[in-house]
């Protein structure tokens, strides 16, 4: 989609440009309730009320007084655009340093030519052994661009980017720095990270609503009825105890993992249910320490939820109840 190259200093590799992501859906498009008709949409003036041609519209600007400045496209055509053809290096920088709000589109960059091969592995080798990335600019669709230039396995990649005054002052958005977390909610919040992240897989991940949508479409060209609307779990609107909803949240999720893994999934040795049990262990330890530890009606949530835990580890295996008796053991000693 681009053809140039990317200069730093005297060195110049030529590159070519092509589209990295692509989104994917059903195109629908605009129709009539009644009949089914394409709805079709029409240039007109609102001067002389004509319908116009694509090659005879230009752009223009109103300002404040209602004063309109037509621009043609000869007049774009002259505007000065020295990245037009060429990636400009303008530094190089620690990728730490780029904030990813910044990033926009992805391209990945292939050498133009065998004679290309050679600056264009010296420029990817130095950016990786180096940990930087380089900050150019670029002219797509004639307009230029701040740009992203970074290794990708073996491809050289770039990003454009939003102009740093493009992006908008996140001031007064925070939770105020007098909210606090204690310890044992920390705990927990991480120990519900590891449970939801076992097994997961990016690639296996779909559209449900693009599914539901083709199952919408498919189910209207056969003549059959529309499949039934799936419930959608609403959005808690308050939480009274974090430490209870922490729980019940990984309780959850480590049941589903482990009705996930009885389908079919791969068995082997599970370190689920000691991490479980030493959880409640811990959270039995803080419930002996006193109201010093949580408060009173995080306790009572707590002691329910272990009594609970503990009643369905009662069957684990045997080095679970090892385990157990050897805590007991430090704590009685």
């Amino acid at each position: 989609m681009w053809k140039g190259a990317i200069g730093f200093g005297l060195v110049s590799v030529p590159v070519r440009l092509y589209a990295a992501t692509q989104e994917h859906g059903i195109k629908l498009h605009q129709v009539h309730d009644a009949d089914g008709g394409r709805i079709h949409l029409k240039r007109v003036c609102d001067a002389c009320g004509e319908q116009v041609d694509y090659e005879h519209i230009a752009k223009g600007f109103e300002d404040d007084e209602g004063h309109t400045a037509v621009v043609t496209q000869d007049d774009l055509a002259g505007l000065p655009l020295p990245s037009k053809k060429l990636i400009d290096v303008l530094a190089f920088v620690d990728s730490a340093r780029i904030d990813p709000l910044q990033l926009a589109g992805s391209y990945y960059l292939a050498p133009e030519s065998a004679a290309a091969n050679k600056p264009y592995v010296l420029l990817r080798e130095t950016l990786k052994q180096t940990d930087r990335v380089a900050v150019t600019k670029i002219a797509l669709r004639t307009r230029e661009s701040l740009a992203l230039l970074r290794v990708h396995d073996e491809l050289l990649t770039l990003h454009t980017m939003y102009w740093p005054d493009e992006v908008r002052d996140s001031a007064g958005l925070a939770p105020p720095g007098s909210v606090t977390v204690r310890p044992q909610e920390l705990k927990m919040a991480t120990s519900l990270m590891d449970t939801l992240s076992e097994d997961f897989d990016l690639d296996a991940l779909e559209d449900e609503y693009e599914v539901a949508l083709g199952e919408l479409i498919s189910a209207h060209l056969s003549d059959r009825p529309a499949p039934s609307r799936k419930d959608t779990t609403p959005a808690p609107d308050n939480v009274i105890d974090l430490m209870a909803a922490l729980q019940a949240s990984i309780d959850t999720a480590a049941g589903k993992t482990t009705a996930e893994s009885g389908k079919g999934r791969p068995t082997g040795k599970s370190t689920r249910a000691p991490a479980k049990t030493s959880s409640t262990e811990k959270r039995t330890a803080t419930r002996k320490a006193g109201p010093s530890a949580a408060s009173p009606r995080a306790g009572k949530a707590t002691a329910k939820s272990a009594a609970k835990s503990t009643a369905s580890g009662s069957t684990a295996g045997k080095g679970t109840k090892k385990a157990a008796a050897k805590k007991t053991g430090r704590r009685a000693s």
